[in-house]
């Protein structure tokens, strides 16, 4: 060891020690005291059994996002349970995990990196949650940085739509992601220990994977509770040919010219380049994590920490023909206020094939310290039934390699904290006030350093409340936020005062449907890269610029909704428009410097459209056998303000799927087809439609333990080549291709 990895380690440990010592604990009551939210959606199972299956027709969703659960002013909400995560889970990332959902795509960077796109809406305007707070990693801030979840060592996963999820923050202002994990006990176990584990192996990508979770009780009211998972695959394998048409197309016109001009060894090297096909180079991955925690339970109140780790080295798919080359040591550096002013600053330079120096393979070393609190403090009868506090600790360290060489190291220090108080039931009125307060710490040092230091602090008021008993209810949430954002080597800091704020009228007249309308306007701050950024980023093989000067985004929004019961399934139909001013967007800008694109954030009006729709319908339903048909569909549609397409919006996604279900088997069979997206932004290739196929077997062998679980699934049965429009990678890395999965999963 290192002494700068001990000195790391150390300091980590040292510091959650402090913390813990401080009595910082966090909130969150167990599922038995959460309000049941709208009916006609899937009821996720209890905390008495993590993987209790619950085969009875879908009921009731209960939230458990921190304030979120006490009110219903999402039109939208979907719940992955444990059986979903295992049925789904491929790549790791959660972005892949939740493409089937209505409205959820995922930017697909890489197998080792991929994010959810809610709504069109991906980036700084998507909080990915771990119970009520950020991951406090920085996969928000580029398409690149992976996402510090491991999806099969969680509980289930919330994710969250509508005008009321700017409860936590206005990063949210497009949706959030909770994931509900089990690190900091809540409850007894009924047992004197319970043990999960999980393990799984494909055939597209070589995985093995495995991960276990014990739960002990120490004496009446103490529980321990300690994880770990690890994963590790190959090079994917794809349908067809790595590259886009569009970038053959450009490969071969080189291999054409570079053969004019007499030099065949380098176009021979453009023509194997255009010619690439099955696998996917410098695409595998491996990660592990641990987490352990400690929950006392006292009556109607509990407290709770946890310590974690997250590791993951995963390989950057470099668009075929580029290669990285220092030039002798040249040394990028963040340019001063002034040079911001005048234009990019001088870069390393990118060279193509047959013009020198050995290609580099780049990969991502990403470490994540966590340190975890909670605590619900039951207060009685008085005006407030219950003190709700949740705070996180996180030091995070990211690495992009090289070859050999470190070429740029990203540190994160960070802190969020929450406060929540939770009325007591007066009459017909009903809510929750808090506050919260977010602090970041960046530090980038390296030859692609492209953003400058810089600090972010964050506090927040927020309220939402319910008034009414009757078939009309009104409900409403507000958010204020003050955010400071200082870049300290340039010498500025940008304040911004922003207010949110909510209203909705509920319709519950006609029997088990719910219908709304909702209304919000949100504002959020520029973040630190969307301002500040200026170099050369090698992951994203982009020349991405900020602006200092960018203005606080606003955006107005009308939801309309309508779920509940039809028959013997359930439905959701959700419609929504968002009209945003001075809306903050990535765009390519047609120019290169040193042989990269650059891209720039700018900023101008735009306007979000699209439609929701979801049908779960018993076909066959009597004792013994049960066979399903479940239809979604979403669409959504953005244009700019002088008429052009919002880059990176995802096309219209129909699924449609049959599932017979037994006692001991579960048979599944979907059909997934993502249209056309001809709406494209300038410079933006476009994309074609596929049609994913996919079939899945589970079997339950133990009659008195159904939670033991064998699975073999079919993923993209017709080896499609597939490419999602939200990536910024689309062009060079298509989906995995035809793959055969096997996993078990286990209870006890």
């Amino acid at each position: 060891m290192t002494f700068n990895t001990f000195r790391l380690v150390s300091s980590r440990l040292a510091l959650a020690a402090v913390i813990g010592a401080c009595g910082a604990v966090p909130a969150q009551a167990d599922d038995q005291q959460q309000k049941q939210a709208a009916p006609g959606t899937a009821q996720p199972q209890s905390e008495d059994d993590l993987h209790n299956r619950d085969d009875q027709p879908t009921g009731n969703i209960i939230v458990s996002a921190v304030g979120l659960k006490e009110l219903d002013l999402l039109a939208g909400t979907s719940v992955v349970e444990i059986k979903d995560i295992q049925r789904n889970v491929v790549t790791g990332q959660i972005g892949d995990l939740l493409t089937k959902i209505p409205g959820v795509s995922a930017t697909s960077f890489a197998p080792g990196s991929s994010r959810p796109v809610l709504r069109g809406q991906q980036g700084e305007r998507v909080r990915v949650l771990v119970d009520g707070i950020g991951t406090s990693d920085v996969s928000n801030t580029s398409v690149d940085h992976a996402t510090t979840i491991e999806p099969i060592t969680v509980e289930r996963i919330e994710v969250l739509r509508g005008p009321a999820v700017l409860l936590y923050g206005s990063q949210a202002i497009g949706g959030a992601v909770n994931v509900i994990d089990k690190r900091i006990p809540t409850r007894m176990p009924d047992e004197d220990f319970h043990l999960d584990a999980f393990g799984g192996v494909d055939s597209a990508t070589n995985l093995r994977t495995g991960a276990a979770s014990l739960d002990v009780g120490i004496g009446s009211n103490l529980v321990f509770h300690v994880d770990g998972s690890w994963r590790k695959t190959g090079n994917a394998e794809i349908g067809g040919f790595q590259l886009s048409p569009e970038l053959r197309e450009e490969l071969l016109e080189e291999a054409a010219e570079k053969q004019a001009d007499g030099e065949p060894e380098e176009a021979a090297e453009y023509r194997e380049k255009a010619g690439q096909r099955g696998v996917i180079a410098n695409s595998d991955v491996e990660s592990w994590t641990v987490n352990a925690g400690l929950g006392v339970i006292l009556g109607e109140s509990t407290f709770g920490a946890s310590l974690g780790w997250y590791d993951t080295n995963y390989g950057v798919i470099k668009r075929p023909g580029l290669k990285h080359d220092h030039g002798g040591g040249l040394v990028v550096a963040v340019a001063p206020i002034a040079s911001l002013a005048a234009g990019p600053i001088p870069a390393a330079p990118i060279a193509g094939p047959g013009d020198g120096g050995e290609e580099e393979i780049v990969r991502i070393g990403l470490q994540q310290f966590r340190a975890d609190f909670k605590g619900d403090v039951y207060l009685g009868e008085g005006a407030f039934e219950r003190l709700k506090l949740r705070a996180g600790y996180s030091d995070y360290t990211h690495t992009e390699f090289e070859g050999a060489e470190v070429g740029t190291v990203f540190d994160s220090t960070s802190l969020e904290a929450r406060a929540e108080l939770v009325q007591n039931t007066d009459g017909r009125l009903r809510g929750s006030t808090g506050l919260q307060y977010q602090h970041r710490d960046f530090f980038a040092v390296g030859a692609e350093a492209y953003i400058p230091p810089n600090l972010t602090d964050q506090i927040a008021i927020f309220t939402l409340q319910e008034f009414g008993a009757g078939p009309f209810q009104i409900e409403a949430a507000a958010r204020a936020e003050f955010t400071k954002v200082k870049a300290q080597t340039l010498r500025i800091e940008n304040d911004y005062d922003t207010v949110s704020g909510a209203l909705g009228l509920v319709y519950e007249g006609v029997p088990g449907i719910r219908m709304g309308i909702n209304g919000s306007r949100a504002e959020r701050a520029p973040s630190a890269e969307e301002l500040f950024s200026n170099g050369p980023h090698i992951a994203t093989q982009a020349f991405e610029v900020g602006d200092p000067d960018l203005e606080t985004e606003t955006a107005w929004g009308l939801e309309a909704y309508a779920r509940g019961n039809i028959g013997a399934g359930t439905f959701n139909l959700t419609a929504y428009r968002q009209w945003f001013g001075n809306y903050i967007f990535l765009e390519e800008t047609g120019l290169e410097e040193d042989d990269l694109p650059v891209f720039e954030y700018l900023q101008q009006g735009a306007d979000f459209w699209g439609l929701e729709a979801e049908l779960n319908y018993p076909l066959i339903d009597r004792e013994g056998l049960r066979v399903l048909t479940d239809l979604n569909a979403s669409y959504v549609q953005a244009e700019l303000a002088d008429g052009s397409a919002v880059p990176r919006i995802p096309p219209l996604s129909l699924l449609g799927a049959l599932e017979a279900q037994t006692d001991a088997f579960d048979v599944r069979g979907e059909v997934q087809w993502l249209a056309k997206q001809d709406r494209i932004a300038a410079f933006e290739t476009e994309t074609d439609s596929f049609t994913l196929v996919n079939a899945l077997v589970a079997w339950r062998p133990l009659a008195d333990n159904r939670n033991v679980t064998l699975q073999i699934a079919a993923d993209n049965i017709l080896d499609v080549n597939g490419r999602r429009h939200a990536s910024f990678t689309k062009d060079f890395v298509p989906l995995i291709g035809r793959n055969f999965r096997a996993s078990v999963r286990l209870s006890f």
